[in-house]
């Protein structure tokens, strides 16, 4: 059976560390680093991770601040918004709630963060900076940079020779995440929804990274006996055994199944969920680190 891979023990491992730098920054004379979380609308879901997001930096000693705005409010204030946050010295960090309203450009709004503040790593310049492998300099997405270090903990931080396949080729996981196991030696196959032959593909991944958003398409027989997998998914399906109405999270593999097969796996939920607040966490407090001149932080 595989070894559980318990991501929400290393989150709060890296939370720790995020909560010891941010005390020594500040006894060093410095301000707490600030994160702005920005909402527009009424989205439930969005609700519960915009106030999820505020409590962690709270926590953490942060500077924290929200912005909730109405449904209506304008592209154009959205920017001015954005404009004063970029400009505000107190602020390290910026994170505008996705989705958007259909009536604002969220690539345009993306684009409008400053790159050091882009603690998500969605602006062009980040993006660039990982595929180029600028690693020492760029802000990664959180949930690949999380899965990353989840890998790091069971395989150690050089994976040379090793063969990584990435299902889902996303902007905010599947790309990314290619492009860090590169960075980290990895031959890296990213496959997707037209890949011929998926399963003999994820067959023979030693690192299989399941980001597709599809319940438990990764079957467990498709799994390379002695892999590391990471599932990012993350998907509500009924669960009549639990009553009527009810349902239950799984991920995009098979667990019982694949659990049987692979060396280490994360669960869904408490695997890769919690390693994502925790490294937004990690990018503020660099961001705020290299705003004062410091050392910029590792995790």
């Amino acid at each position: 059976m595989a070894e559980i891979i318990d991501g929400k023990a290393v989150g709060e491992d890296v939370v720790a560390r995020v909560k010891k730098l941010t005390a020594e920054l500040v006894a060093s004379g410095n301000t707490a680093p600030g994160l702005a979380v920005v909402i527009v609308g009424e989205d439930p879901a969005s609700q519960v991770y915009v106030a999820s997001k505020s409590k962690k930096a709270k926590d953490c000693g942060f500077h924290s601040v929200q912005h909730t705005l109405p449904a209506e409010t304008s592209e154009s204030e959205l920017v001015d918004l954005i404009g004063a946050l970029n400009a505000d010295p107190k602020i390290n960090g910026i994170l505008v709630q996705l989705p958007l309203p259909a009536h604002i450009d969220s690539g345009r709004i993306i684009q409008t963060i400053a790159p050091e503040k882009d603690v998500d790593g969605f602006h062009f310049i980040n993006v660039g900076k990982l595929g180029t492998g600028e690693l020492a300099t760029a802000f990664v997405p959180c949930t690949p940079a999380g899965s990353m270090l989840l890998i790091e903990r069971v395989r150690g931080k050089d994976l040379s020779g090793l063969n990584a396949v990435v299902v889902g080729r996303s902007n905010i996981v599947g790309k990314p995440m290619a492009n860090l196991l590169l960075a980290a030696n990895c031959t890296v196959t990213i496959a997707h929804s037209r890949t011929r032959d998926l399963a003999a593909l994820c067959r023979s991944a030693d690192i299989l990274v399941a980001a597709v958003g599809r319940p438990e398409m990764i079957k467990g027989d498709w799994v390379k006996p002695g892999a590391t997998v990471i599932d990012v998914g993350i998907n509500r399906i009924p669960a009549p055994e639990k009553g009527d109405g009810k349902s239950r999270l799984v991920g995009d593999v098979e667990f019982s199944a694949a659990e049987k097969t692979a060396d280490a796996i994360t669960p869904v939920p408490g695997g890769v969920g919690p390693m994502t607040i925790a490294m937004l966490m990690a990018n503020t407090l660099v961001s705020a680190s290299l705003a004062a001149g410091r050392p910029r932080p590792e995790f």
